[in-house]
């Protein structure tokens, strides 16, 4: 396959785009500054300079021709305002679906976060809020897709632990950590698995081996 991933050069990119090209994939990972470019030759990937803040739909499908499926695992990324998680964890988030439907890239994966379906709670950050509230409106905006078929993945806290290879997988789980390793190697499971088309799944760290927890929730989307 040929993925195209926005937000290469984040931890958890990096991570999937190592594990895609060492299976054999063609990777393209879409990052904002030039020098960042090696970190991704590093990991495999073929480095895309494009601000997903300031392109149109027609820079970002461009790069996204011919492609098989997208990932869209950018974020605004800690010490940055609220105005940004709204650029970047919304607005981003839609410029990059609408590049994908107008480039014919239907598979379409979000990395989305825990807590983006209620209202943040009275007394949450200001900026934690816009993250949350931006996160959800970016998740509601992907669900209204007839041109994608969408998977939205929201981890528990992330980790750098290694990982264990072992997770839980699940409309909803509770709240829990979850190493970036882990997280990685569930979004390669689902791309490689068309039956989680149209969910969107919790992720915490857990007992069943990755390959069979996103099995287990196409199994039961079937039946």
């Amino acid at each position: 396959m040929r993925i195209v991933i926005a937000g290469g050069h984040g931890q958890i990119a990096l991570r999937l785009e190592r594990l895609l090209a060492g299976r054999g994939d063609e990777v393209a990972g879409i990052v904002r500054r030039p020098e960042q470019a090696g970190d991704l030759l590093a990991a495999g990937a073929e480095p895309v300079v494009c601000d997903l803040e300031s392109a149109s739909v027609e820079d970002v499908s461009r790069h996204m021709e011919g492609a098989d499926a997208a990932v869209f695992a950018a974020g605004a990324g800690p010490g940055s305002g609220a105005e940004r998680k709204d650029t970047v964890d919304r607005g981003a988030a839609r410029l990059f679906a609408d590049a994908a439907e107008a480039a014919g890239v239907r598979r379409f994966l979000v990395v989305s976060s825990m807590g983006t379906d209620r209202e943040p709670p009275e007394g949450t950050d200001p900026v934690f809020a816009a993250y949350l509230r931006a996160k959800a409106a970016a998740d509601t905006d992907i669900r209204s897709r007839a041109g994608l078929d969408w998977t939205i993945l929201r981890p528990g806290r992330l980790t750098g632990d290694p990982g264990t290879g072992r997770v839980t997988l699940a409309d909803a789980t509770g709240r829990s950590e979850v190493p970036r390793d882990d997280v990685a190697a569930t979004l390669m499971a689902l791309l490689d698995e068309p039956a989680t088309i149209g969910r969107t799944l919790e992720l915490i760290g857990g007992d069943v081996p990755v390959v069979d927890a996103v099995r287990a929730v196409a199994v039961a989307q079937r039946g």
